[in-house]
């Protein structure tokens, strides 16, 4: 009896060791990796020239509540306007060629203006009750006068230029990308009256003239 039980603790002992060996070892989770944020750098801003006081700057044109798309093609349209005044404005320097640029714009962008347009007419027709095509005229006008100037009118036909000189090398679609920043320097260019040739030369010292003494008989 002894024997007996002696060989069935044997037999349980094995069975309890096999069935470890066959049981899966129990794997740890890896810890969880948290990424890295990586601070993403505002895009600089292109520098503002001073202002210059006393002049007459021209009043921007604001949508009212626009969708992104609608701001896209806003930046568009004006920028169009830009080009367009400065077309009939700065004709003195053909060195701008913004006559050129302007025609230039048309036939390469026209597709991206067609769509600007399109937007603009939906968001007057979304924004005023009565009288969405009026309003989108109306818009147009102002647009035209918010670049019109005497005061800084060689400033804005150099800005315009170069604007439409970067129109001129983007890519189909992506007139929209350069208006954006475009269009804020063109406008910076309207507060800004650079000094005339010759007029910054310092102040005119003269001697002092002293007459000689007055010459006397006993002279």
């Amino acid at each position: 009896m002894r024997t007996k039980l002696i060989l069935w603790a044997s037999a349980m002992a094995v069975l309890i060791a096999s069935t470890a060996d066959a049981a899966p070892a129990k794997r740890k989770r890896p810890a969880r990796r948290v990424a890295a944020r990586v601070a993403v750098k505002p895009a600089p801003k292109p520098p503002t020239p001073p202002t210059t006081p006393g002049i007459m700057v021209p009043k921007p044109v604001n949508l009212t509540r626009p969708t992104p798309a609608e701001s896209r093609a806003h930046a568009v349209w004006m920028l169009r306007a830009a080009m367009n005044v400065a077309a009939l404005q700065c004709q003195y320097s053909p060195f701008l060629r913004t006559v050129d640029n302007y025609n230039q714009m048309l036939r390469k962008h026209g597709a991206e203006l067609m769509t600007a347009q399109t937007l603009l007419l939906g968001h007057f027709n979304r924004t005023v009750k009565r009288g969405g095509a009026g309003a989108f005229d109306r818009y147009n006008t102002r647009g035209y006068n918010s670049f019109s100037t005497m005061d800084a009118q060689y400033n804005f036909c150099w800005a315009t230029g170069q604007a439409g000189l970067a129109v001129r090398m983007a890519n189909v679609g992506a007139m929209g990308d350069v208006a954006t920043a475009q269009v804020a320097a063109v406008r910076a260019a309207l507060g800004h009256v650079p000094p005339a040739a010759g007029l910054n030369t310092p102040a005119l010292s003269l001697p002092l003239f002293e007459p000689p003494a007055p010459i006397t008989a006993e002279d």
